[in-house]
């Protein structure tokens, strides 16, 4: 299981913003959750441009939650960013792009509330 990033801010600060489904396979793949290296960019992007405020500084807060939780990282490779590109224009956003064929190429389901993950046929999504 590859968690989005905002599946991770919401596992980490609020989790009554994750659906019970996302809930329930969160608990079942405890030991088996990953986020891409992306996210951690993605955190630190929206923790500077003051659309998110951590209790901690950004480096320190992304390791304690991943740490806390269990969480691993899948790093970004060139045949991920490749990939990444070539994904049909439905999801503008190169993080989520990132994500997506993370998630597509090392054969994990996303979980995600973002409905334009669910459109790619090669994405598997839970939320």
């Amino acid at each position: 299981m590859i968690l989005d990033t905002c599946a991770l801010l919401w596992l980490a600060s609020d989790q009554r913003k994750l659906s019970a489904e996302a809930k329930r396979v969160i608990r079942k793949h405890a030991d088996s959750l990953f986020v891409s290296t992306i996210t951690a960019f993605e955190v630190a992007i929206k923790s500077r441009g003051q659309k998110l405020e951590l209790p901690l500084p950004v480096a320190e807060w992304y390791a304690e939650v991943l740490e806390f939780h269990g969480i691993r990282e899948l790093p970004m490779t060139s045949a991920i960013t490749i990939a990444s590109v070539q994904l049909p224009a439905l999801h503008n956003d190169p993080c989520d792009r990132i994500i997506i064929t993370t998630g597509v190429l090392h054969d994990m389901k996303i979980i995600t509330c973002d409905t334009l993950v669910s459109q790619y046929d090669a994405a598997k999504t839970v939320w």
